[in-house]
């Protein structure tokens, strides 16, 4: 670029500076701007990155599947996660599934109380006996899907923590009408059978008897009990004598027997245990037994209840000789005498 040359004087010269071109600074404004742009966009990136990254890693902690235990157990290992309460700390706490099957007056409510009084089980009570839940399979399944999922709540339920949990279901609540689809259930969920079971049919039916009697004479200051807590109780629901109908005596022993066999049978692909009512009384290793089957820690199993029906069948039946002699000599003569 050529200077520019003025002559104030004759004698001096003076040389002034070239002009800076306005074209020149605006190139190196926008060069600094874009430098800076650049920096800035890219330590945005950074922080993006790194905020995204720390996302990622607390959902991957809090998704992270629960500990796995013998590979062999996992398909009777579950973690419920209900829609009513969460489980918070024990969301990781498995729950092995269970079922009490048996036949009314055949001591599963004494058993379910042995049961309840453990403190890892909750077992639910007999939750088909409300007809809306066994109208049909469906609705069967999806109260199945409530109680082991633990959503249908009781008096039994316990902490959310429980390592076991089931209820006690009766062969003519929908069981063996619907047993096809209960079965594939039972064995897609890994549900662990108990059956529970009375030796002694002539004993259960003089229960089943005496219990259906006090539903309307309510023996008890006016109220109907099934299962008492004292000696007292006991002794007065036991003042009731029913009186047996002979002539039907052996075709009802014989359904009787029938519908267990029949049960046994239907629910033989699943993982189950099978328990005599008297077993239970005479020999309490047996309760060490399911206790092993649910693969939880043995405790002492505890109820209050007391037996009603206790002591020789002959003071409990009004017309004991007509049924002597009914079942002398037949498959089930061995019922007429005191098995505990």
């Amino acid at each position: 670029m050529a200077e520019e040359i003025c002559f104030f004087t004759k004698d001096d010269l003076i040389i002034k500076p070239p002009k800076k071109s306005p074209a020149l600074l605006r190139m190196i404004v926008i060069v600094f701007a874009m430098v800076c742009g650049v920096y800035i966009c890219s330590t945005c990136l950074k922080q993006t990155n790194t905020e995204t990254t720390r996302k990622l890693l607390n959902i991957e902690v809090i998704e992270r599947p629960c500990h796995e235990y013998d590979r062999s157990q996992i398909p009777y290992l579950h973690y419920p996660k209900p829609k009513t309460f969460s489980r918070a700390e024990c969301s990781c706490n498995p729950v092995r599934l269970f079922a009490v099957l048996s036949a009314q007056r055949s001591g599963s409510g004494w058993f379910e109380t042995l049961l309840n009084s453990h403190i890892n089980i909750t077992s639910n009570g007999e939750i088909f006996s409300v007809k809306e839940r066994r109208e049909n399979a469906s609705s069967i399944l999806r109260t199945l899907d409530m109680v082991y999922n633990l959503d249908l709540i009781t008096s039994a339920s316990k902490n959310h923590c429980s390592a076991a949990v089931g209820f006690k279901w009766m062969l003519n609540q929908g069981l063996i009408q619907y047993h096809k689809e209960i079965v594939e259930y039972f064995n897609n969920k890994g549900v662990s059978v108990i059956f529970l079971f009375r030796r002694n049919l002539l004993r259960r039916m003089v229960s089943v008897l005496a219990n259906s009697y006090d539903r309307y004479a309510r023996l008890l200051n006016g109220t109907h009990k099934s299962h008492v807590h004292s000696t007292e109780e006991a002794s007065t629901l036991a003042k009731y004598k029913p009186e047996i109908n002979t002539t039907l005596l052996i075709t009802d022993l014989k359904r009787m027997d029938a519908s267990t066999k029949e049960a046994l049978e239907y629910f033989n692909s699943t993982r189950s245990i099978f328990l005599y009512y008297e077993d239970l009384i005479k020999d309490h290793t047996k309760l060490e037994d399911v206790i092993e089957f649910l693969r939880l820690p043995q405790m002492n199993l505890t109820s209050r209840q007391v037996k009603i029906h206790s002591g020789p069948l002959q003071e409990h039946i009004k017309n004991w000789d007509d049924v002597n002699k009914t079942l002398k000599g037949t498959a089930y003569e061995s019922f007429l005498r005191s098995d505990y």
